[in-house]
């Protein structure tokens, strides 16, 4: 079976059903409560619908992967050749892709985000394709995905080959500010002649073992910047995706389509493909950039109402800043469980696996760091070696338990929780289950308040026994006591994320 089968399956045909079948399930938690209220902000009961509560099935997690430079702070891009894989040694390089990628004895993270024109941005000599910029870009590249039992790329574009842009160059604004590049022409036959090209670039990584899981025509449309980067405006955005997206299914029919990298069906270049129904049928999810937000807007906010029938997720989240006002830890746990539990996601992404020592931005982007060959200056991470890698605890503590808990093909299952007297959930302590492929039962609970235990007590709706394991700021994967069902009753201390695992 091919890895973009589930079950037999096309990826495509999944996810539109778990759309439409589950559509009034993204609202449950909010609409089907037990009756009893809880009485105070300390503790809460629960139960867990393992018996008639299933909804969407949760694809897996994705990341970004560096594998070419760019500059500090996201100014410009060096000729410097760095990135991941590339820089590791041998030994770290297999570190990297069974301790962070994979976690498990089987697979981890299911996709990998490859900024296309960015961080894989050689080109042909006619500057109409991309190609590797430094040899064996790709072929590390398939190494990783092989080695980590990546299911393929998330292929997107940051730039197309310079010479579709009215500028000849990857860049997408001026160093004035000023200006927005964006293509040189939406004749139809340029439009015909960039479709063909952009087949080409996905045709190049799959010929050399790097598998397309998803594609998207443009990162950020709407935002220009120092780096690769094209603008599109809406009218402009419709034409191009109207060309491409036909000739990419054409020759991948399996791949996810998403649109708009941004705004998703509420910006306005997704309103623009909705008003198209040609167009519209290519697309497959709508992604949305919500980088580094607090996770209660996806409790608070709309995200589906507009989706017609697609599937909704996040695919960029990061901190653009080292500090932030709420706890980063626990924030980016609960961005994943409100993602999946209130907006039916079946896919989260984290930005960067890893970022270079030498970035001002690598802290907030990063699920850990790795030294490039040429930084000597150890006064920042000093026990990391040149072409060694280590983890990021603040950010890899709050993704790793679900790369590790949640395999592939999960089935998120309704929880009745209790509410405020408003009817509002509890955003501070939030709670999410989902049975595995084999039917284990799991579920993850939170604690966001930074100085109060809260007390879950929880009806699993089974005898059986289960495994604690607590995450935090500081922790990862502590082992905590085995309990018997069907009810536990668990105290979670303050910023910590558990995960209780049935056992066999």
């Amino acid at each position: 079976m091919s890895p973009s089968d589930q079950h037999g399956v096309s990826r495509r045909t999944l996810l539109r059903g778990v759309a439409i079948g589950g559509a009034a399930a993204a609202a449950g938690p909010l609409l089907n409560f037990s009756a009893a209220r809880a009485a105070g902000l300390d503790s809460g009961s629960y139960t867990i619908r393992f018996d008639n509560g299933a909804r969407q099935t949760i694809l897996g997690l994705g990341f970004e992967i560096q594998s070419d430079s760019i500059n500090s702070g996201n100014q410009g891009m060096p000729d410097l050749v760095s990135g991941v894989p590339y820089d590791l040694t041998p030994a770290e390089r297999t570190r990297f892709y069974q301790q962070m990628l994979k976690i498990r004895s089987d697979r981890g993270f299911r996709y990998c985000r490859l900024a296309l024109g960015l961080y894989h941005r050689g080109v042909t000599a006619d500057g109409k394709r991309l190609v590797d910029r430094y040899q064996d870009q790709t072929k590390l590249l398939a190494e990783m995905i092989r080695e980590a039992r990546i299911e393929g790329v998330a292929a997107e574009y940051w730039s197309p080959a310079p010479a579709w842009k009215t500028n000849n160059n990857l860049v997408g604004k001026s160093a004035d500010g000023k200006t927005a590049y964006g293509l040189a022409s939406f004749a139809p036959a340029d439009l015909d002649a960039l479709g063909d090209a952009m087949v080409a670039d996905l045709d190049y990584l799959a010929d050399r073992g790097v598998p397309i899981s998803m594609w998207g025509l443009q990162n950020e449309p709407d935002s220009p910047a120092f780096y690769s980067s094209c603008f599109y405006e809406p009218a402009e955005y419709l034409a191009a995706f109207k060309a491409v997206a036909p000739k990419i299914r054409a020759k991948y029919p399996n791949v996810m389509i998403q649109a708009d990298s941004r705004g998703g069906w509420k910006g306005d270049r997704g309103r623009a493909v909705i008003s198209d129904a040609q167009a519209l049928r290519y697309v497959d999810a709508w992604t949305f950039h919500r980088v580094g937000t607090y996770a209660d807007e996806q409790i608070t906010d709309d995200f589906t109402s507009g989706a017609l029938g697609r599937p909704v997720f996040n695919n960029e989240f990061e901190y653009l800043h080292p500090t932030s006002s709420f706890n980063r830890t626990i924030n980016t746990a609960q961005s994943i469980m409100n993602w999946m539990t209130f907006q039916n996601a079946p896919t989260w992404f984290w930005l960067h696996a890893l970022k270079p020592t030498t970035n001002s931005e690598s802290k907030g982007y990063s699920l850990g760091f790795w030294r490039p060959q040429h930084d000597t200056n150890f006064s920042r991470y000093p026990n990391i070696k040149p072409g060694h890698w280590d983890f990021n605890p603040e950010n890899w503590n709050a993704v790793s338990g679900f790369v590790r808990y949640m395999p592939w093909n999960s089935v998120r299952h309704h929880v009745e929780e209790p509410v405020h007297t408003d009817g509002s959930p509890y955003k501070d302590h939030r709670i999410m289950a989902w049975k595995t492929p084999e039917g284990k039962q799991i579920f993850v609970i939170t604690n966001r308040s930074s100085s109060k235990p809260f007390t879950y007590t929880v009806d699993t709706q089974t005898a059986a026994s289960f495994q604690g394991h607590r995450y935090g700021p500081t922790t990862h994967n502590q082992v905590l006591s085995t309990l018997t069902g069907p009810t536990l009753t668990l105290t979670v201390p303050p910023l910590s994320i558990e995960f209780w695992v049935r056992n066999p």
